[in-house]
């Protein structure tokens, strides 16, 4: 630790000191300006600026125009004159010299002024034009969604719209899977103690999926990373979104968005409610065995009611002091209630399949939670160009509290009482905190090559209490699967990145150093657990993940990639804690405190072609999991039911952990094809093709298994353009998408096959496509559901579960806005705009933050 420390304000102060003004001879210039519309002598958004040496085709420098109208073009030779190239829609292109005009020994700054181009002459006529941003972005080693896009998740949540990108599962309890493995979830390129179905839907920008992170990110991304980006506008004055929405069963949805820029600031706000509910149910078939024989038959049907409930606040705002810092404060309030009543059946056979006797079982729970998240980033930007200094603080705070109660009854074949109810109270609480600081700096060295360096440190604390209590003969007392939970876990990090490129050929070579410590406290007991990375020198390579990229650029859209990374996998809270989940009295779960890290070495080799009407993504992928944090499923022995006695368990209930395997190897290929038929419909095929073998030996036990399993996904969308534009059908749009997941092998068993289809329509109506109406049904045909089946020596079970149930919704929503509205009087000046806004940077479409 101290270590860490020292190189932490070593690395911070040397970047300190760089970012220090030191007076040198000119010799990067700055032009500014800003393209006018003479007709109405505004500016004109997105116009195309291009910058060459006079007498070449060396393009220097380019942008799009900002939403004033405004650009800025730095790091020029203030010695070369330049040919400056404007074009836009609806507008001529222009060409215009410009130069330097040198003056002591400052950089100089021209400003070019207010430069207007002159309309088209020829009328377009009735000619229909259709301009939507594409929803997927593929990348040689990325993906990035656009949120907008995603029909079928209008006024859902953030599991809704994972289920629209492709290379993502979604198990039935809204877990997120990426190529069968855990990814890391970020909100805004941090961590986060939010779940995706406590993110609104309507709040995110775009989601950026990297399957193969490098030494930047975190190391504990070895399932990738999906980074979920809110929105926050910042378009000059006062703009925002409103939406509402209903539908079965019980849907209801209502969410506002705010922004406001102005002068050196950007404020943004949003606010949101969402609840569903739905009858889910569930079966069990079972056979039990005493060394490999059948002894008895077990069957089971439940009924889960569940209802949530979320609301959440978000504000914040961007303040640009000058060209060269940036301040970000934001803070996130979110708060939940879910409620949820099961009821199951329960039916005993004996081995000649003749019924024993029967049971039922009443299960009510209520559960709330309160979420806070507070972040502050600041952003320097040297003269230098792609010269920058980036340092963040983010805090997320988080309270649960849940109470539950159960009734079990049991009776003979002729309805008369088999033994006496089990009643048992459930009351638990649960306190977290993270905190992260990091402190990223690049510095190009020259014009191909960069260097990139960063520290960070991550802290958890968590405290969990949980009680239970059996009401046998209307006293309480208390079960042994009661439990006082504490831990902390401190991971510290150091990053460097060096890439660049020579000639087609791109590189980059990063290696990232982790200490992590993982602290556990059964309260009760006094009993300790955890484990530190690296825990002595000698194994310091446990605490070290590098990474090489090597990219070839073989012209006409063609693109290679080879690639690898060491990453780790730390077990999460619930797979760590002990606590002993008996909700399903057949099927009981609980964590394992003796869980270790796993480590990852992924492989990949990418290739990537764009063409004019699509692009076409393949992938192959091996990846080799030492001691691979996987399930491991067993009857719970005589000692374990009389610790669980009055608790409403099954004597034959069967036990659902956590164990380290000895590894696990992936191999697989991945193909994606996003392809655009006429200008109105467009699809994206993919599927993921592979190979998995599990090695595990648990209490001389082999759990070993291996098997072949796939996934597929289609999105297909669809535009009405007509040519008349008062038609109903005008601005109709459809999506479609189906997934389909193959069997997949897991120890002592398999997954078994999921699949669904979902769908919605949309319509845009009134001025600039203000107003839009969409329905939707997710999981069309109600397919939706998760299954598994284990085979050992002691049992055969068959069984499925749901979370959710095929949905209906309509959702509607309204944008509104306006550029010149103002809180504070404007400065009347000759460009007639504020010159503040020219101090503001353009929007900033940059990748997730290195985490």
């Amino acid at each position: 630790m101290k270590v860490f420390l020292a190189s932490f304000l070593l690395l911070f102060s040397v970047m300190c000191i760089q970012a220090q003004d030191f007076r040198t001879a000119p010799s990067n210039g700055k032009f500014l300006g800003k393209v006018i519309d003479p007709a109405n002598n505004k500016g004109i958004e997105a116009a195309s600026i291009q910058l060459f040496i006079k007498g070449t085709d060396s393009l220097v420098g380019g942008m799009l125009t900002r939403p004033n109208g405004d650009f800025s073009l730095e790091g020029l030779k203030v010695t070369d004159t330049f040919r400056l190239v404007i074009s836009a829609i609806g507008f001529k292109e222009e060409e215009r010299e410009v130069f330097f005009t040198l003056s002591g020994d400052r950089a100089p700054v021209k400003d070019l002024g207010n430069l207007r181009v002159t309309q088209q002459a020829e009328a377009l006529g009735a000619v229909t034009v259709t301009a939507q941003r594409s929803a997927l972005t593929m990348g040689i080693d990325r993906k990035i969604f656009n949120a907008d896009q995603a029909l079928t998740a209008a006024g859902g949540t953030a599991v809704d719209l994972m289920k629209n990108i492709p290379s993502v599962t979604v198990d039935v309890e809204g877990n997120v899977q990426l190529r069968n493995a855990s990814p890391q979830i970020f909100v805004d390129g941090r961590p986060t103690i939010l779940s995706l179905d406590q993110i609104p839907a309507d709040n995110i920008e775009r989601v950026e999926l990297i399957t193969n992170p490098s030494a930047k990110f975190d190391a504990a991304s070895g399932g990738g990373i999906i980074n979920v980006v809110l929105k926050k506008n910042k378009r000059l004055g006062l703009n925002g979104i409103a939406s509402i929405g209903a539908g079965s069963p019980n849907i209801l949805n209502g969410n506002l968005s705010l922004n406001l820029r102005e002068g050196k600031f950007n404020f943004f706000a949003s606010g949101n409610y969402n609840q569903s509910g739905g009858k889910a149910r569930g079966e069990t078939y079972r056979q039990n065995k005493r060394q490999g024989l059948l002894t008895d038959y077990f069957t089971q049907q439940s009924l889960n009611e569940r209802e949530r409930k979320f609301r959440s606040v978000r504000f914040g705002f961007d303040f640009y002091l000058d060209n060269r810092n940036t301040f970000t404060i934001t803070q996130n309030f979110v708060k939940g209630k879910f409620g949820g009543e099961e009821t199951q059946n329960q039916q005993y056979f004996d081995v000649a399949q003749q019924p024993l006797r029967t049971g039922d079982r009443l299960g009510l729970s209520e559960a709330d939670f309160n979420r806070s998240n507070t972040q502050f980033i600041y952003k320097h930007s040297f003269a230098k160009e792609g010269k920058e200094i980036t340092a963040d603080f983010s805090y997320n705070r988080g309270k649960n509290q849940d109470e539950s109660s159960i009734l079990n009854n049991y009776y003979n074949v002729d309805g008369s009482i088999y033994q006496p109810a089990n009643r048992v109270q459930n009351y638990g609480n649960r306190n977290n905190e993270q905190l992260t600081i990091q402190v990223d700096y690049v510095n190009p060295i020259s014009e191909k090559v960069k260097w990139e360096f960063g520290v960070r440190s991550y802290m958890d604390n968590s405290a969990t209490l949980f009680d239970a209590f059996s009401l046998q003969n209307g006293a309480p007392t208390k079960l042994p699967l009661s439990n006082n939970y504490e831990y902390k876990e401190r991971v510290n990090a150091l990053y460097g990145t060096l890439s660049g490129s020579a000639g087609t050929f791109k590189y980059q070579f990063g290696l990232r150093a982790e200490q992590s410590k993982f602290d556990g406290l059964l309260v009760d007991s006094a009993r300790k657990f955890g484990y530190e990375y690296p825990a002595k020198f000698r194994n310091i390579f446990d605490g070290l993940f590098p990474s090489i990229f090597l990219t070839k650029d073989a012209g006409n859209g063609h693109e290679f990639q080879v690639n690898y990374s060491r990453r780790i996998r730390r077990p999460n809270f619930w797979q760590l804690n002990p606590f002993v989940d008996i909700t399903d009295p057949v099927n009981i779960r609980q964590g394992n405190p003796a869980l270790k890290p796993e480590f990852i070495n992924s492989f990949e080799f990418n290739y990537n072609y764009t063409y004019n009407t699509g692009s076409f993504l393949g992938v192959l992928y091996y990846r080799n999991n030492p001691a691979d944090i996987t399930q491991y499923s067993d009857t719970i022995s005589a000692e374990q039911y009389e610790k669980l006695n009055n608790a409403a368990v099954d004597p034959n209930a069967i036990l659902n952990t956590f164990v380290n395997a000895q590894s696990t190897n992936r191999m697989g290929a991945e193909f994606t094809v996003q392809q655009k038929v006429g200008k109105n419909f467009d699809i994206t095929p993919s599927i993921n093709l592979q190979y998995r073998k599990v090695n595990a030996v648990i209490n001389d036990l082999d759990l070993s298994n291996d098997g072949f399993n796939w996934e597929a996904k289609l999105i297909a969308n669809y535009r009405v353009s007509t040519e008349s534009p008062s038609s109903i059908f005008n601005k109709l749009s459809f999506q479609v998408t189906g997934e389909y997941e193959s069997p997949e092998v897991i120890p002592q068993g398999k997954r078994k096959e999921q699949y669904n289809v979902d769908f919605a329509l949309r319509k845009e109506f009134l001025k600039n496509n203000r107003a839009a109406l969409t329905f939707s049904i997710n999981d069309v045909f109600n397919t939706r559901r998760f299954g598994t089946i284990y085979d050992t020596e002691q049992f055969y079970q068959d069984s499925y579960r749901r979370w959710n149930v095929r949905s209906f919704r309509v959702t509607f929503s309204y944008k509104f806005g306006s550029s010149d509205f103002s809180l504070f009087p404007r400065r009347n000046n000759n460009r007639g705009d504020d010159d503040d806004d020219r101090n503001a940077p353009p929007p900033d479409a940059s990748p997730v933050s290195n985490r």
